[in-house]
């Protein structure tokens, strides 16, 4: 018994060691390394029963370890020292403060939980205390993340064990799904960013919150151990719910939804130009479009037409982020779009980036490859490529039928194979007739 609460208790002190470069702070001792340091110190304020804490320890440690000698970083285990929880309102765990210039007045820290983020912080933070050393100025360190407009609370959905599997398992949308208790203090903290964020985010992201000291059921089920807990349940099947792990702010809340929604995304349509509305959508609404013109079906078959359609899409997966517009045509198809782009005139394929808006053309040069027109593209984002104005406007393109993805036909030749049946008399009239 002896041995196994030594190990329970070594269990709980172990939670930061004298290697670990995190500063163990006391009440004794908290005012001598802290308050009267001149260091910019980030503190963690733990209770070693709480799950968030445990999970976020060893990053704790990354960070400390990366920053050390640079950024101070301390852990104060607020279930034994309480003394030090109530000295800095500390409502819930873990909470991290930033003590910078004005020691007596620390701020929150509201960015990720993650090592790496830890570290961009607080490299951020140190620069600008820094400069407002060079400045002359004094005032305190700075949290993380910024303010946020504000927004609707009924924009977030309060679901019920009732509802839960309905509204969220069911839906083909994404979803961030807040754990809450109503006394908990981060989660008060959390509750204006959390409808900010909703709000930003509407019609494309859902934010929901459970009351999980009302419905335990559903946080037995995500196995929620602290309080705010998020899960991320993301848009189509839902086998799972995953772990957020970005910021606290709802600038954080919804650049983290928003990448999640891009990598997720499916690529864009590499969309035929069958009329003027296809030509509107995806050029004359967008910054940039690529327009292909492929060779015509006689030309490469329904296999080689494929293979450069499968090129494009490709591409098109590889930059979704940058919301280009992609559209393809076949020679002589939009033959007055073709004379105004001025492309084609070193044969087909050929592809060209509009801006319509500019007024400026791109021409691609090198191979209709997905190398070469991918090397092309990174030219046109760097503006590494000098643009042609466009001389003479677009014009509204014609209807064309749609490709059936089948070889072309030739067109049938007139059979004169029945010529040796024709009399020579009957070539006499016919001359006589001329």
């Amino acid at each position: 018994m002896i041995v196994l609460a030594a190990l329970l208790f070594s269990g709980v002190s172990a939670f930061y060691q004298s290697g670990d470069s995190v500063e163990i702070l006391t009440p004794a001792n908290f005012d001598s390394k802290v308050k009267n340091d001149d260091s910019l110190w980030i503190v963690e304020f733990y209770a070693p029963w709480c799950g968030h804490c445990q999970q976020l320890t060893p990053e704790w440690k990354k960070a400390a370890k990366a920053l050390k000698g640079i950024v101070k970083l301390g852990a104060a285990d607020v279930d034994q020292h309480k003394d030090l929880g109530g000295r800095f309102s500390i409502q819930g765990f873990p909470t991290i403060k930033i003590f910078g210039l004005d020691k007596s007045k620390p701020t929150d820290y509201q960015g990720a939980r993650s090592g790496q983020a830890i570290v961009q912080e607080a490299m951020k933070l140190a620069t600008s205390m820094a400069q407002e050393r060079l400045a002359g100025r004094g005032g305190s360190g700075g949290g993380g993340g910024g303010g946020s407009k504000k927004g609707n609370p009924a924009d977030v959905v309060e679901l019920t064990s009732s509802v839960f599997d309905k509204e969220v398992l069911d839906s083909k949308d994404m979803w961030l799904v807040e754990f809450y208790a109503p006394w908990c203090g981060h989660c008060k903290k959390l509750a204006p960013e959390w409808a900010s964020a909703a709000s930003s985010l509407k019609g494309k992201v859902k934010l929901g919150a459970v009351d999980a000291t009302q419905f335990p059921d559903l946080a037995g089920r995500y196995g929620v151990r602290g309080y705010p807990t998020i899960k991320y349940f993301p848009a189509g099947a839902k086998l799972d719910a995953e772990e957020y792990d970005g910021g606290r702010t709802a600038g954080d809340i919804v650049a983290w939804a928003e990448e999640r929604l891009e990598q997720f995304a499916e690529p864009p349509e590499i969309r035929e130009l069958l009329n003027d509305d296809v030509f509107r959508e995806e050029c004359r609404e967008k910054s940039i479009c690529l327009v292909s013109i492929l060779p015509d079906i006689l030309d490469t078959g329904a296999a080689g037409r494929n293979e450069y359609l499968q090129i494009l899409l490709q591409l098109g997966d590889k930059y979704k982020k940058r919301k280009f517009g992609w559209v393809w045509s076949f020679a002589g198809e939009q033959d007055k779009l073709q004379d105004s782009l001025e492309i084609g005139g070193a044969g087909f394929p050929a592809l060209a980036a509009l801006n319509i808006k500019k007024n400026a053309v791109l021409h691609h040069r090198g191979g209709f490859s997905k190398d070469g027109i991918n090397e092309f593209l990174q030219y046109v984002i760097a503006g590494r490529i000098a643009p042609m104005v466009l001389r003479q406007d677009v014009p509204k393109l014609r209807k064309a039928a749609q490709w059936d993805g089948l070889d072309g036909q030739m067109p049938e030749e007139e059979d004169y194979s029945d010529l040796d049946d024709i009399e020579l008399d009957d070539l006499e009239e016919i001359k006589i007739e001329l």
